[in-house]
């Protein structure tokens, strides 16, 4: 005998990630970064290529990768507010962590394009303008850090916001690394020191993508999500009032930003009535950021579903 829940995602909201709830004024702050990075990457882009700069090219690629960045954590927000289907029973939440995946994909193929053209660059330099390069790195300087005033206003109570902030920031970093290599240019004539600086840039690149790409492809393997401590969740589980034992527990990612768990909960004691299974959901949606939470109720020891193995519903 066994009694099934599952509760009404509503009453308590996802206020505590990121896309699907993010402030409804955060839609003009993406418009605005977006376009604002895009305009700026097709002039530091074709600036690379008239003074053959590499450290130009390859900051212009980075800042290509953020604005792909921006449109998956603006359309993620978006995809999330879709309604479930008969088909897609839980919306199009999970599109998020797909396009995270890509997006670290298309950022290794940009790097190998990037790495390659530096090295020839490297084995025979070519004059580049240090001028030219401070200018227009010291614009993405005033951009980026634009940009991420546009987000710092709710970068604390959102993951989504916070990740479009720290990459704006983080770009203006790099820019500036850009114009302090042009100003070296400009010091000592060496040619070396442009391509030298995009091998730099280069590196940054790689170390934020392969935390995306670990991140996102765990999340497309429904691991159990970054900051969850899946031993916590059960131990708390076990330790409620008229549980004897859990079973069957199962976190994973619903998308970039929202957790799904289901779980069965032996009690000999019989069913403990809605207000038991209320006060869970809360508390897991509190404690540990679980907002959709089923539950199986089983009067037995468990022992059918030990018999069975894991990972199945037993009724």
């Amino acid at each position: 005998m066994a009694a099934h829940h599952d509760h009404n995602h509503s009453h308590h909201g996802h206020g505590h990630h990121g896309h699907s709830h993010a402030p409804a004024d955060f839609g003009r702050a993406f418009a605005i970064g977006t376009a604002l990075n895009l305009a700026f990457v097709a002039i530091e882009g074709a600036a690379g290529f008239l003074t053959h700069s590499m450290a130009l090219l390859a900051d212009a690629g980075h800042n290509l990768s953020d604005v792909l960045g921006l449109l998956i954590a603006w359309g993620g927000a978006e995809l999330a507010k879709r309604p479930a289907s008969p088909r897609f029973t839980y919306g199009l939440r999970g599109s998020s962590i797909l396009a995270a995946l890509a997006n670290a994909v298309l950022l290794f193929v940009a790097v190998g394009a990037i790495l390659l053209e530096t090295i020839q660059r490297l084995q025979e330099p070519r004059d580049v303008p240090g001028m030219t390069v401070m200018l227009v790195a010291g614009a993405g300087i005033v951009v980026n850090l634009s940009t991420a005033l546009l987000f710092a206003r709710g970068r604390k109570g959102d993951v989504n916001i916070r990740g479009a902030y720290l990459h704006m920031a983080a770009d203006a970093a790099v820019s500036a690394g850009v114009v302090i290599g042009g100003g070296l240019i400009l010091l000592t004539g060496a040619d070396w020191i442009d391509p030298v600086i995009s091998l730099l840039i280069v590196a940054v690149i790689l170390w934020s993508s392969w935390g995306l790409f670990t991140e996102s492809l765990t999340m497309a393997l429904q691991a159990v999500p970054k900051g969850i401590d899946s031993e916590a969740v059960e131990a708390a589980l076990a330790a409620l009032p008229g549980v004897s034992r859990v079973h069957d527990l199962h976190i994973w990612p619903m998308s970039t930003t929202e957790a799904a768990l289901t779980a069965h909960l032996v009690m000999p004691g019989g069913h403990p009535g809605d207000a038991f299974l209320i006060a869970l959901q809360h508390r897991l949606a509190h404690d540990f950021r679980i907002d959709h939470t089923t539950v199986q109720i089983e009067l037995g020891d468990g022992a059918e579903c030990r018999m069975h193995g894991n990972g199945h519903a037993h009724d």
